[in-house]
């Protein structure tokens, strides 16, 4: 059993360990346990025979109790906790788990049956790429790595109902889909200015592409900040529900102009080329798989803070100035872009 990472953009990542799993156990039974919202993401997936949906995260212990003895009934022989949490790691011992392998630390060494020493060392803050994180632990329970890029599908159901959500918006033609994904569930601090998207976004329709809106359920009111802001017309698509949809629509894009956030990882597991505006964050946690990324970022001295919330100006997003996210997304719409 695999107990997936929490975040969108961290289970995108962790797909060259997902595939290495797979190649190491090919007559094992492998299922992966992840939250509800996350698990289309690895639909059509080829490494796990079962997905079950961790509802206790986040909640109150008598949750992740319950939830972990209801595990025992299927017996698991190994238990790759990715998650660095105290919690998960307890939530695979309450399932039963025979072999529980994870990183030491967070005071979950006695959680654990097998420590791994974590690849930052001794320095907690030490900033590592999520796919390394993943292939450490991989590699610890004799998984061979089988190479850093990220793997995604998409389904038929998938695609089809893609496709009838665009064919709302017959005005669009053959017009090449832009992506724009204003939100990160990270924090405030990760936003560039809603105002500077639809400057984007309307650049992007003038030069002859239909702007799609991506985002979570939750950042409806965000992605409609975008669109009011806007003078050409775009298309939605935060439905709850969505992200299978959401992953059909960013593999047909011809480019994704984003946050950092997870939306850029799906659209590079798709080969899709991205914009991104780096502000809190630094790229040295995500410097993988960067042959179709272009990070654009303002050149401030309190960067990268990885602060939720800027205290000050936020300045490191205010300071990337829309015309040059403009000139990184034109040319992907070119022929052959």
């Amino acid at each position: 059993m695999v107990r997936a990472p929490n975040w969108l953009g961290d289970v995108v990542m962790a797909t060259p360990g997902f595939r290495a799993m797979r190649a190491a156990f090919p007559r094992a039974r492998l299922t992966l346990l992840v939250r509800p919202a996350v698990a289309p993401l690895l639909a059509g997936n080829p490494w796990f025979d079962e997905i079950l949906p961790v509802r206790s995260s986040g909640r109150r212990p008598l949750s992740l109790l319950r939830e972990g003895l209801a595990l025992r009934r299927y017996g698991f022989d190994l238990g790759l906790c990715l998650p660095d949490s105290f919690s998960a790691a307890l939530h695979l011992r309450l399932a039963g788990v025979a072999r529980v392998v994870g990183y030491r630390g967070h005071f979950r060494g006695p959680l654990l049956h097998q420590k791994v020493d974590p690849p930052w060392g001794p320095n907690p803050r030490a900033l590592v790429a999520r796919e390394h994180h993943v292939l450490g632990l991989v590699e610890a329970v004799g998984a061979p790595t089988l190479g850093t890029q990220l793997e995604l599908f998409v389904t038929p159901e998938e695609e089809r109902a893609a496709g009838t959500v665009l064919a709302q918006h017959p005005g669009r033609g053959e017009a090449p889909l832009v992506a724009i994904a204003p939100g990160a569930s990270y924090g405030p601090s990760k936003l560039w200015p809603a105002e500077s998207f639809a400057r984007v976004a309307d650049a992007l329709a003038e030069a002859g592409a239909q702007v799609v809106l991506l985002g979570a359920p939750s950042e409806s009111a965000l992605v409609a900040q975008v669109r009011a802001a806007m003078h050409s017309p775009a298309i939605e698509l935060t439905a709850p529900g969505s992200l299978g949809v959401l992953k059909a629509v960013l593999r047909r894009s011809r480019v994704l102009v984003c946050n950092d956030a997870g939306a850029r990882h799906v659209a590079v597991a798709f080969g899709v080329p991205c914009v991104v505006m780096f502000g809190p964050t630094s790229l040295e946690k995500t410097n993988l798989n960067l042959a179709r990324v272009q990070a654009l970022s303002a050149d401030v001295p309190c960067r990268p803070c990885y602060r939720r919330t800027c205290p000050i100006d936020h300045r490191c997003m205010t300071r990337i100035e829309p015309e040059r996210v403009i000139a990184a997304a034109l040319p992907s719409l070119a022929p052959g872009g």
